[in-house]
């Protein structure tokens, strides 16, 4: 049975890029319909530092702790994309106004592990939190992996135990049922970090492969190779601990594909759904691509979510039948080809039309749905819609003047179907300190995106 209606947000928010040279904050997020600060943010913990580049967030403990009563979710993991440190968020003090427990310097990550730009942080059975890096001190990429203890946050080393380790890093999800954890791959830290530019695509600058690595011995096994210029990055198993599948949603190719175990007990990949581009005028290049960003799994794996921060939807599947998806709920939210702007589409294989621009309270909605979250009984989608502070002032140079925004969709979870809460709307444009980036979503005690269960 799904937990309680969540009543508060932590979102970290980045002035990274923005030209306000001010830390980035995590911001306490109140969206409890009945209280009188719905869809305010009640509290802002400022970083001791500049230009951190918040973005992902973790747990100090797993929901499979959740029957050890010494162990509690009181503590957020926060690696910072660019400076490479990682702050522990004390959240469960008071939820409300969370606090400071500690940073991890970067130099800690470099001289330990040879690891920097952390991104994903999943706490384990053991106690230990990991953490999936992008690549080295000096900015190449590099697959590798950070061990911290899960009590005191001291850096233990790599997780991996030498041999191969791949050329790229970005998310990964693990099963240690199935004895594997899968890793994708984004791009070179110091290509991405100054925008995105095809060539650096064309060159193998970006990833490509889904890496299946075996669990207790630490190595690499296998690297699924998605096809060039297709960028993996976000990676979800199905929620059902004895799953061996899942899906990967590939960022250029507009592919989401479905992975799972063979006969043979190795690995393998499907494309299950193809967002085509769009042939277009105005724009960057004259194919748009969706650029799917994130995705996410409902927790009874009847639905699969999806953003496409480009072209501007968010889309709702039925994977009742994981091989064969099903477009049941889709809602356009900002984006490149909505009427007015800059951008006509010559040819769509899917719209007859541009959608309207998304205006919510009044506001037109800037940028494109981004990062993903969803309410424990799977009722409620909230969206935000920054990427990345380098890739926001390039693609969306509106975010970078008004702030990003966070809106609410209500889903229908027995037919499918999705619709904006047009009583929803947490404008970051409004911020003391000036508009800011807001980028990923976690509650109070784990969602939909940080529970693996053992």
């Amino acid at each position: 049975p799904p937990g309680p209606r969540e009543q508060l947000l932590y979102l970290p928010c980045i002035y990274r890029n923005t030209g306000i040279d001010i830390p980035d904050f995590l911001a306490t997020v109140d969206v409890d319909p009945s209280s009188p600060r719905y869809c305010q943010v009640i509290h802002r913990l400022p970083m001791p530092n500049l230009g951190d580049e918040l973005h992902h967030s973790g747990w100090n403990a797993c929901s499979s702790c959740h029957g050890d009563p010494t162990k509690t979710r009181n503590l957020l993991v926060l690696p910072s994309l660019i400076s490479s440190r990682i702050y522990v968020v004390d959240v469960g003090t008071d939820p409300r106004a969370p606090k400071l427990h500690k940073v991890v310097e970067a130099e800690e990550l470099s001289r330990k592990g040879n690891a920097a730009f952390p991104h994903t942080s999943h706490c384990l059975g053991s106690g230990e939190i990991l953490i999936s890096c992008l690549g080295d001190p000096a900015g190449n990429g590099k697959g590798s992996f950070i061990l911290l203890d899960g009590e005191t946050f001291e850096v233990k080393g790599n997780w991996e135990k030498g041999g191969k380790i791949p050329a790229l890093g970005y998310d990964f999800w693990y099963q240690p049922r199935h004895n594997v954890l899968l890793s994708t791959e984004w791009g070179e830290p110091r290509v991405l970090a100054q925008g995105f530019h095809p060539r650096d695509v064309e060159q193998g600058h970006y990833g490509r492969h889904i890496n299946v690595w075996d669990w207790s011995s630490r190595s690499l096994l296998q690297e699924i190779d998605l096809g060039k210029g297709s960028i993996p990055l976000e990676i979800r198993f199905l929620h059902d601990p004895s799953a061996a599948q899942g899906f990967v949603g590939c960022a250029l190719s507009g592919e989401i594909q479905r992975f799972y175990k063979t006969p043979e007990g190795n690995w393998a990949a499907e494309k299950v759904i193809e967002v085509p581009s769009k042939k277009v005028q105005g724009w960057l290049l004259p194919d748009m691509p969706g650029l799917i960003t994130d995705i996410l799994i409902s927790l009874d794996d009847r639905f699969l979510y999806f953003s496409n921060w480009i072209h501007g939807d968010v889309r709702q599947y039925d994977i009742s039948d994981p091989r064969n998806p099903r477009l049941v709920g889709q809602v356009f939210l900002g984006g490149s080809i909505s009427k007015g702007g800059a951008v006509t589409v010559l040819e769509d294989r899917e719209l007859r039309d541009q959608p309207e621009p998304c205006v919510i309270q009044g506001k037109k909605i800037p940028g494109g749905p981004q990062m993903l979250q969803l309410s424990l009984d799977g009722k409620r989608l909230y969206v935000t819609t920054s990427l990345f502070s380098a890739w926001d002032r390039q693609f969306y140079p509106e975010l970078i003047r008004e702030g990003s925004v966070l809106l609410q969709l209500d889903v229908d979870t027995d037919k499918g179907g999705l619709a904006v809460n047009p009583k929803f709307l947490v404008d970051f444009g409004k911020e003391p300190g000036g508009p800011v980036l807001a980028h990923e979503m976690r509650y109070p005690g784990g969602d939909c995106t940080s529970d693996i269960w053992l």
